[in-house]
């Protein structure tokens, strides 16, 4: 990167790590088990028996009843409850990573000074943060868009730990 005024960052390799990591660890999380599917060589369709007959040369295809479709979970399930859990500890972290980021000297771009200076006002919008988070994820649910659902969250907190360890790094500016 020669003569283009841009330094490479030689310490933010692993925050790039990091976050491929915990994506890799979400998918593999995230992953469904495959369905029984009809393999290549059956006779019949799936769910089906097929019985021969050892007297005579027929054969007779039995259709079993289909199993019922899995039941749809409910919004306060013990996964959601995790990932809204960790969604809010990561925004309390934002909060204290903000924090502690102002008071080595550095400024908040992102928000106006007259938020981030209000103890109770930040508090406050890092909580917003997390209800709306819920309340997406939510509609998704209500809509039968369950990947989705879990996905908001799961970008959510995504999205928070990076800023927070992009905070942490940062250096401190002595004024």
């Amino acid at each position: 990167m020669r003569g283009c005024g841009v330094r490479p960052n030689r310490r933010g390799g692993w925050l790039v790590g990091v976050g491929v990591w915990s994506l890799f660890c979400t998918l593999a999380s995230a992953q469904q088990v495959a369905s029984h599917g009809s393999s290549g060589g059956e006779i019949g369709p799936p769910g089906s028996a097929v019985v021969v007959s050892p007297e005579s040369s027929t054969t007779a295809v039995i259709v079993l009843p289909s199993s019922p479709e899995p039941a749809v979970h409910t919004f306060w399930d013990r996964a959601n409850i995790e990932l809204f859990s960790v969604t809010a500890v990561l925004r309390g972290l934002d909060y204290a990573s903000t924090r502690n980021f102002q008071a080595r000297g550095r400024t908040e771009v992102l928000l106006p000074d007259d938020v981030v200076n209000n103890s109770a006002g930040f508090a406050s919008l890092e909580a917003a943060g997390t209800v709306a988070s819920i309340g997406v994820a939510y509609l998704f649910h209500r809509t039968g868009h369950h990947k989705l659902e879990r996905w908001v969250s799961v970008t959510h907190a995504s999205v928070t730990a990076f800023g927070d360890a992009r905070n942490y790094a940062l250096k401190s500016r002595r004024r």
